[in-house]
Formats: C-alpha cells, structure tokens, sequence
C-alpha cells in the first residue's frame, strides 16, 4: 500500500500571502504519520511564489496553479492543484450531490442545507431553485440533454425537472425508503434508483410508471451503475417477455453497491443475477471502467478493482485510508476517488 501525502485543505489560500504557511503530512500505513510544513518567501521575477519546505519534504516545480511536492522518505510524490474557481454562494451547508451537464454550461447541486440548485458552471449563477422534495436530496444528475435533470430524495420520491424553468414534470412513487441513487439508461426513456429499501427498479419516464423491480436485495442499496456488458458475459434470459416500453435494457448489466457487504451484478433485462462479490464493509459507491472492468468502494476504505468475467479474486485492492470511499468517477486511463476525509 502506497504512502499518501496531503496539504491541508486551504493550502492555495494560506500561501498566497508573504510568510503564508500551510501544513503538510505524509501517511504510511503501519508507519507514524510524517508532518511538515510549506513556508512562502515572496514571489519570484516571474510572479511565481518562492516556496520552501520543513525537514523531510522537497519542493519541487512550483507554478501560480500547482505545486509538486515530495517526501523522500517514503518516496512518494504529489502534485497538488489549486481550484480553478470557487463557487462559496450557492449553498449555505455542505454540498452531498454534484453533476455538471453534457455541455458543460450547467451546475446542479444539492446541500445539507435543503436546497437544490441549478446554475452556470462559468460563473456560479444560480439560474434555478429546485423545489418540491419533502426531507433531504440524496442525488442529482443532468439526462444526457441536458435540459433535464433527475433526483432523488429521502422522502422516497424521484423527481425529473426542466432545467428550463425548474418545473417538476414528472414524480415517480413507489419505494418504500428514501432514493440513495439513480442512474439513466442510454437516452433517458427509461431511468434506474436504489433505495434503502433495499430495493432498485426500473421506471419508464414517458408513463411515469415503474416498470419492475430488477433486484430486491434485503438491504440497503446505497450505489448503482448501468453499462454495456461484455459480449462474453452471460446475462440471462428473461423469464416474461420485456414490456415495449424498456428501452435500451438489452445487453446492459447493473451493479448494486450494498450495504450488507455485496457488490452485485444484474442482467437488466432478464432481472438475473450475474456475479456477487463479498467485500470487506458495505459498499456506497461503483462506477463502469469499460465493459468488462469495474470499481466500487466501501466504507472502510477500500476501493475493488474487479473484471465483471471472474469476480473470484479482484484485480488489485487499492487502499489509502481508512476513510469511507464515497464516490468513483472514471477519468481518461484511470478514475477519480473521494473519500470521507
């Protein structure tokens, strides 16, 4: 296991002054935690600042934006990148739920604070106030238009808006629990949510009426993912004959990220089981690497690293802390983590 290296949160803000100073710690698991510190001594002619490091780190290139740091000891390196802009107004409370359009012109969030927002992802705008859930909400996402975005709450309810004018055009009930996920299907005829019910179903958007329940599990299910699956990979058959108003579900898989320990796989459209994995705590999240290789996180830390072909033994196990894995993204060769810490 890796050593991981951090700077505190603000780093970018409390360097940006002469004398700034920001702290700095190096962990190796099974080993005492290193700490350090960054010192700014003013700016270079260049207008870079000038930047030094206490015993046991080195400073390495420095720009207005980045800044690499190493640590010798465990040789481990990291580059470490300021926020390209910082949006402080648009919540009051923590942010839970973030997705940004296809386009790239839109924001929507939800908070702590009970609000649900749509704004410009340019400058932070708000342009929409998302208002009907009853309770928090849990989930946000844009449908691949764009002009349409898709929540879920604990009030059960899941909820589609017009990013246009912030109406609700349609409210799917039927969960008995609050909704932890959602996922959208090829264009969005047809969306998915997971409850703590312990159940995830499928809704067709155009009745607004629920068109199954693909997996009962007995347990919380705090995280879903749809994709393509592997021509090799046996999905099952269906044992009715799907309804014409499932479309795209054909050859999809769905993971189910439990909380009773399991990561899933479901045929879509035959509602069969395809593999169960047996993690090491309860699973919050997972996300599609390619058609056949998957990645989910658990609350203790670890993210698994799975090939949907044989889920008997994982691929790797990537652990580099004890925080709750709460999010996967995939990210062009690789993928983007973020934990509770």
């Amino acid at each position: 296991m890796a050593a991981t290296l951090r700077i505190q949160s603000d780093w970018s803000q409390a360097l940006r002054r002469d004398e700034g100073e920001a702290w700095l710690s190096c962990r190796s698991p099974g080993k005492p935690t290193l700490y350090g510190s960054l010192t700014r001594r003013g700016l270079s002619t260049e207008g870079v600042p000038d930047i030094t490091a206490s015993e046991g780190f080195v400073v390495g290139e420095v720009t207005k934006k980045s800044i690499l740091i190493s640590c010798p000891h465990e040789n481990v390196s990291t580059k470490f990148l300021a926020p390209y802009t910082t949006f402080s107004r648009i919540h009051q409370k923590s942010v839970t739920c973030l997705d940004i359009s296809s386009g790239g012109g839109l924001g929507v969030s939800t908070s702590t604070d009970g609000t649900m927002k749509i704004w410009q992802a340019a400058n932070g705008e708000i342009r929409r106030l998302l208002e009907g859930h009853v309770y928090d909400v849990n989930c946000c996402r844009f449908f691949p238009s764009g002009l349409v975005v898709l929540s879920g709450g604990m009030d059960a309810q899941l909820k589609i808006w017009s990013a246009e004018d912030a109406s609700c055009v349609v409210t799917f009930k039927g969960h008995k629990g609050g909704i932890l996920d959602t996922a959208i299907v090829d264009r969005g005829r047809n969306v998915l949510s997971c409850s703590r019910d312990g159940t995830a179903r499928l809704w067709d958007c155009g009745k607004s009426a629920c068109l199954g329940v693909i997996m009962d599990c007995g347990s919380p299910v705090n995280g879903i993912a749809v994709g393509t699956a592997d021509n090799s990979l046996n999905l099952g058959t269906p044992e009715e004959v799907p309804s014409e108003r499932e479309v795209g579900t054909e050859g999809k898989i769905l993971l189910l990220a439990r909380e009773d320990k399991k990561l899933q796989g479901v045929g879509l459209q035959s509602r069969q089981q395809v593999f169960l994995f047996v993690g090491s705590d309860a699973f919050n999240c997972c996300t599609f690497l390619s058609s056949s290789y998957i990645l989910a996180g658990t609350q203790d830390g670890n993210i698994y690293h799975l090939d949907v072909r044989n889920t008997d033994t994982p691929i790797q196990v990537i652990h580099r802390s004890g925080a709750p894995v709460l999010s996967l993204l995939p990210y062009r060769d690789g993928f983007v983590a973020s934990q509770g810490n």
